[in-house]
């Protein structure tokens, strides 16, 4: 919330991450960005992954979007399926692309 009240709307997904790193730095939080993880299908590792935006205490992932729409089925699946890969049970998307800071939270 501290990023949006600074920063507003209207600015691209990278400065608000930006932002966040700031933030979790300055609050001693820790924090991992643009983690990395690996699927595994029927014991194969696939050559593709996914990467989180951040994973926050090895346990939340945040997704950051700054989209004029509201987050939406496509946003969710998505960050429910890091959810599934990553073994991590609580995701939070959030969306400053709007005047009003947009959130929403997922359990898996």
């Amino acid at each position: 919330m501290e990023v949006h009240r600074i920063l507003g709307h209207g600015f691209s997904e990278i400065v608000y991450k930006d932002a966040i790193m700031v933030e979790a730095e300055l609050k001693d939080i820790p924090v991992q960005r643009e983690k990395e993880f690996k699927i595994d299908y029927k014991q194969t590792i696939l050559k593709h992954s996914f990467f989180a935006d951040f994973v926050f205490y090895d346990d939340i992932i945040v997704e950051i979007k700054a989209a004029e729409n509201v987050i939406n089925e496509a946003n969710i699946s998505q960050t429910l399926n890091y959810l599934k890969a990553s073994h991590c049970k609580v995701g939070l998307i959030i969306n400053f692309g709007r005047k009003s800071l947009q959130h929403q939270r997922l359990i898996f």
